[in-house]
């Protein structure tokens, strides 16, 4: 289960330097990933054995001091809705500030865990200094340097007591596949017309993510838990900055899942939010499906879903190998065909390629291709190639000079493979190794 811990406080007080060094220090961060939406960072960081997703909500507020107050609000509205552990930094040297004391108004008031971090106190003679932040009444301060990285330590493991272990094992290894979009693109009747047979669904899990809804579906020989996305309960605080609040929602249902099915509004396009969510989808090697929905809603000739099809590609370059359906939710065109395209993703992502058919295939078209020079006029040899017992698939090329592998060459080879084996919706990943 993906935990998602949310950095939050008043601005300059250190969030995006507590968040830099938490996903870069050693024991944290497989990945960072900036440009979400806006200028949104988040990262995967593991202490002591516990993974969890950091958010860094910093750098949203822009203006004079009353907007600073009113987009303050709303990111600490979001991290409510959406963290299970808020981290909320202050300022040791400048002191309570009436910001802060705004925000802590809204924390006090939440059931969620909150910890209060005092930044800049990165030696012993400031403790006494931060004590002050005792009167925000949220409980015990942990003092600690964003910059230097003191007390750090402390903080991560604060935090991970209220993170619990990972329990996904729990769920029979059924495939998991995520619905995922921008707001307002029809998300929840696509899931609607997904379960709209009640006899269909066999049960609801309770807490497998607080507020993602998860469903077993097990009807037509097909068996898989939904991860929903849609936002069905009312969000009564959060009325604005709804593509960072979609984002978060995105975020853990696809690092959660097998397959996402990318839903995108005919009567829009393709626009930049529905690209960076396909990133998010692309860099955590999930199975992709772009469902275009309220395809009803669009005048057609015979040349307009070629032509909408040839758009999306271009612009997810190199990436284009994945299958795009063209739905209407609302009246159920080709919804269960999506089921069937996220099962045969799913299928395709499990896929293992036995060792001896890939390379009699793959050295036979390496050979008859055009020798690849790397420096010195020296020839590069592939001898060897193997598939990687992995969850997702990835392949490693043995030869004798890999680092003068080129780009080209590279998109080349995994070409070839998508040519002879169906990986069709999933990212795949080379590797270059000497041998």
């Amino acid at each position: 289960m993906s935990n998602i811990v949310a950095i939050v406080g008043r601005p300059n007080v250190g969030k995006s330097t507590l968040f830099n060094r938490l996903v870069k220090t050693r024991q944290a961060i497989v990945e960072e990933t900036s440009g979400v939406t806006r200028d949104r960072h988040y990262g995967h960081s593991d202490w002591c054995g516990k993974t969890f997703t950091i958010i860094d909500t910093g750098g949203y507020v822009v203006g004079s001091d009353d907007i600073f107050e009113e987009e303050i609000r709303k990111q600490v509205d979001l991290a409510i809705d959406e963290a299970d552990v808020i981290i909320f930094v202050v300022d040791g040297q400048e002191g309570i500030h009436v910001l802060d004391e705004d925000v802590a108004t809204v924390l006090r008031k939440t059931k969620k865990n909150v910890i209060l971090a005092v930044n800049k106190t990165d030696i012993p003679s400031k403790y006494n200094d931060a004590s002050e932040f005792y009167a925000l009444g949220l409980g015990e301060i942990f003092p600690f340097s964003a910059m230097t990285g003191t007390g750090t330590g402390e903080l991560l493991d604060e935090v991970i007591k209220y993170l619990p272990n990972d329990n996904t094992e729990d769920y029979s290894g059924l495939p998991r596949f995520a619905v995922v979009g921008r707001p307002n693109v029809g998300k929840s009747s696509m899931i609607n017309a997904f379960l709209g047979t009640e006899r269909y669904i066999v049960t609801d899990i309770a807490g497998t993510t607080r507020d993602s809804n998860n469903t077993r579906f097990n009807a037509f020989g097909m068996d898989f838990i939904l991860v929903d996305t849609a936002g069905l309960r009312k969000k009564s605080k959060v009325t604005e900055n709804i593509e960072f609040y979609s984002v978060m929602r995105s975020i853990r249902a696809i690092e959660e899942c097998d397959v996402a099915a990318l839903i995108i509004d005919a009567t829009q396009g393709f626009e930049a939010q529905d690209m960076n969510i396909l990133r998010l989808i692309e860099k955590n090697k999930k199975g992709l499906v772009i469902v275009v929905n309220k395809w009803d809603l669009i005048d057609k000739d015979s040349n307009t879903h070629l032509s909408f099809e040839k758009n999306i590609r271009e612009h997810t370059a190199p990436f284009t190998d994945y299958p795009i359906i063209f739905t209407s939710a609302i009246n159920r065109q080709r919804t269960f065909k999506v089921l069937e395209t996220l099962h045969k993703v799913y299928e395709n992502r499990e896929r293992k390629i036995p060792v001896r058919e890939l390379n009699d295939t793959m050295l036979e078209i390496i050979n008859n291709a055009p020798q690849q020079t790397a420096s010195r006029g020296r020839y590069i040899k592939i001898k060897y190639i193997t598939q990687l017992k992995s969850p997702t698939p990835q392949f490693i090329f043995f030869c004798n000079l890999p680092k003068d592998i080129k780009e080209p060459y590279s998109r080349f080879l995994e070409n070839k493979i998508r040519e002879n084996w169906n990986f069709h919706g999933v990212p795949i990943q080379l590797f270059f190794r000497e041998k």
